[in-house]
């Protein structure tokens, strides 16, 4: 719900006119239904029509894809060349630094770590983040635009197999947001690596339950439809 509130006031920008005012927070929604590919298009979209709040979120999300498909080659120079393009851009694009540009860079420069596997450097920087976002979020402000930066901070802890740091971002998480879509895949997916397995299919169900989507299931919610129909949760069920 953050990053949708974020949206509509993004949209709001005098400069964001006609059918362009419905991307932003069309991206938003996508990003909050796992699709960060869509939702990079739109913001795409909306840059090109003159609306300048989807900049930084564009380069936001951008950069995270990238990082997450750099990490696939170990955080190669090359694979981690566009991670670092949109660290540039919303940098540049950063008005001090504990806005939302300066805090989206430093979620990226965690991101970059974890392509690499460097654990050090990505508590530095991804705890930085969640702090200065957390300062904005106690104002009542919304935190990152389409993905906030307590979300990113489980999800890089789960990439780099770090699982109690996961399990404890995520729990931070939580306490910030609530149990989003996003949060209770990552608390279901720590609990799996945990071998928790009670926690595990309740929290698996719990995302089924809350998503209400027709269209195509995207991969998260088919892992989800897949540890539920295993032997892990018939066995958790049987034993109730």
């Amino acid at each position: 719900m953050t990053a949708i509130v974020l949206a509509l006031l993004l949209a709001q920008d005098p400069r964001c006119t006609g059918d362009a005012v419905k991307l932003v927070p069309s991206a938003a929604q996508r990003a909050t239904l796992f699709d960060l590919a869509g939702a990079a298009r739109l913001l795409q979209a909306a840059t090109r029509a003159g609306c300048p709040g989807g900049v930084v979120a564009s380069a936001y999300v951008r950069g995270l894809l990238a990082a997450r498909e750099a990490y696939r080659f170990g955080g190669s120079p090359e694979s981690l060349a566009p991670v670092f393009e949109s660290i540039t851009l919303l940098k540049s694009a950063s008005r001090g630094t504990n806005d939302r540009a300066a805090i989206a860079a430093f979620v990226l420069q965690a991101a970059a770590a974890a392509a690499q596997s460097e654990r050090d450097e990505l508590s530095l920087m991804i705890e930085h983040a969640v702090q200065l976002e957390g300062v904005l979020m106690s104002a009542n402000e919304p935190g990152l635009p389409m993905v906030t930066a307590h979300e990113v901070a489980g999800d890089l802890w789960l990439q780099v197999h770090r699982y109690d740091d996961a399990r404890r971002a995520y729990e931070r998480a939580r306490s910030r947001l609530g149990m989003t879509l996003r949060v209770t895949l990552g608390v279901a997916r720590v609990a799996s690596r945990l071998d928790a397995t009670s926690t595990a299919c309740r929290q698996y169900q719990q995302l089924v339950t809350l998503w209400k989507e027709q269209e195509t299931d995207p991969p998260e919610i088919s892992e989800a439809r897949t540890f539920l129909s295993g032997p892990a949760c018939k066995g958790a069920s049987n034993a109730k």
